[in-house]
């Protein structure tokens, strides 16, 4: 009997090239899944609705990048993931546009909503503002009272080195750092209109500029009147003729630094300080106040009249000023003006009265009956 010989299957050689090349390509399929996921999942929670429950304010100190701005935002639970927003402002090439201040965040706020505000939108407004007219130490202690800036301002700058305005700034900032910037506006305005001046005027430098701009300012609380009230003063020192002027007075006994609180006593009027124009010549050696650019303006382009002398033309400095050429002229109105200071006096003291007689006759009728 034959036996046959039984063939077996030749095994096939293994290629390890084609082993690892379809390992690779496994991995390579696998990290696109898992990259895909991730870039899915990035995504969702990026632009997906945010954890914050009500409208909250963010703030993004000075300086701040943006791993510290996720890091602060995932803190305070305004973001779920400080590294996807991290990636996502990455992504959209946002990281150096992150803007300082304090930013409205409203509830339920994504991502992207987020990193847009942030970057593109407005801070929510911070501003101290200098009213017209106000002193330097006025001026300080509202700067040094606003509890959005830090340190403290220790020494007065000078008398009228201060523009009046609103002046924005990021809470955390100096307030030296918003003083500095009130007062390179003050140079500023002072240079560009002194430059504009008349030609003619009695004056020989912005510094006196300034100094006059800053009676005129607080001369008169009615706008309209600059340009007349500056040409009064203007006037008189052409003609070499005192001032005059009773803030002048008021400020040599204040410094600015208090409200005098009542009328000027005739010694005052009388004493010779450097501040009282009624008894030296020319202007004083400070400006009284800071003046507002409309006052520098009105110095540097008063109206052109005769006029030498101005009183008030009613009880409240509302109804501005009259004036007049002539010193009888004057005193004609300073008697009329004392004539209407004395009704409006006794009129007020006959409402005062009628006030406190009303309140006594609404006490005595809620008074319980005597037993």
């Amino acid at each position: 009997m034959n036996e046959r010989k039984v063939r077996r299957p030749k095994r096939r050689s293994s290629n390890g090239f084609v082993d690892i090349l379809n390992g690779f390509l496994t991995l390579l399929v696998l990290g696109l899944l898992i990259a895909g996921g991730v870039l899915v999942y990035g995504a969702s929670q990026f632009y997906g609705d945010g954890p914050l429950k009500e409208e909250t304010t963010f703030r993004v100190e000075s300086g701040s990048g943006l791993a510290s701005t996720a890091q602060r935002l995932e803190e305070q639970g305004v973001i779920s993931n400080r590294f996807i927003f991290q990636a996502g402002g990455r992504a959209l090439e946002r990281q150096a546009n992150i803007k300082a201040g304090d930013f409205r965040i409203p509830a339920g706020a994504s991502m992207a909503e987020i990193l847009k505000e942030i970057t593109e939108g407005n801070p929510i407004r911070y501003a101290v503002t200098i009213p017209e007219g106000w002193t330097s130490w006025d001026a300080i202690q509202r700067l040094n009272g606003d509890s959005n800036l830090v340190g403290e301002v220790t020494s007065l700058p000078a008398e009228g080195s201060i523009l009046p305005g609103s002046y924005d700034y990021v809470p955390g900032d100096t307030r030296q750092s918003v003083l500095d910037k009130m007062q390179t506006a003050m140079t500023t305005e002072l240079a560009a209109i002194w430059a504009s001046r008349q030609d003619d005027l009695p004056l020989e430098t912005p510094e006196q500029m300034l100094v006059l701009a800053s009676i005129v300012e607080k001369e008169t609380g009615v706008a309209s009147e600059r340009p007349q009230v500056a040409a009064v003063f203007v006037n008189r020192l052409r003609e070499s003729m005192r001032l005059q002027s009773d803030p002048t007075i008021i400020y040599g006994i204040t410094k600015g630094q208090s409200n005098l609180g009542r009328g000027l006593r005739r010694s005052e009027i009388e004493a010779k300080t450097p501040y009282n124009t009624y008894q030296i010549d020319g202007l004083p050696p400070t400006p009284i106040a800071n003046p507002g650019v409309e006052a520098l303006k009105a110095v540097a382009h008063p109206d052109s009249h005769d006029y030498l002398y101005f009183v008030a033309k009613g009880a409240t400095p509302a109804e501005g000023h009259v004036f007049a050429e002539t010193y009888a002229e004057h005193q004609q109105n300073v008697a009329r003006y004392r004539e209407i200071a004395r009704a409006a006096a006794e009129q007020a003291e006959a409402d005062a009265e009628a006030a406190r007689q009303a309140l006594e006759a609404e006490q005595a009728a809620g008074a319980p009956a005597a037993p």
